[in-house]
């Protein structure tokens, strides 16, 4: 059985004006909210933040395991959320998957919170 995964592309939500500019559209307000619902979690915060901080703003999935203190297969959960919501992308090396930060992608949800 092939599962196909759903890939978000969150460059939809710069198509949103900041929110104290316009209201928002049904669309774009579901559409924002599954983006931040991929940031709603502390431990995702922090991988984020963890992956962000690294060395070229990518780090292996094997040394983001000890700092947020969860075993391999919910951390392996929570990057694939943050990939799904275009936050990351990963790469495979060998037998450990290495995460990237994906800049744009905090920069266009900032720029829809932002107030000016």
């Amino acid at each position: 059985m092939v599962t196909m995964l759903e890939v978000r592309d969150v460059s939809a939500v710069a198509c949103c004006a900041p929110l104290v500019r316009e209201p928002l559209t049904q669309s774009d307000a579901e559409q924002l909210a599954q983006t931040l619902k991929a940031l709603a979690d502390p431990a995702r915060l922090r991988l984020l933040s963890i992956v962000a901080a690294s060395a070229d703003q990518e780090a292996c999935v094997c040394d983001l395991i000890e700092p947020v203190g969860l075993s391999q297969p919910t951390v392996s959960h929570h990057l694939k959320v943050l990939t799904e919501a275009g936050f990351l992308t990963r790469s495979k090396r060998g037998t450990w998957a290495y995460y990237r930060l994906v800049p744009a992608a905090l920069e266009r949800v900032t720029g829809v919170l932002a107030s000016a």
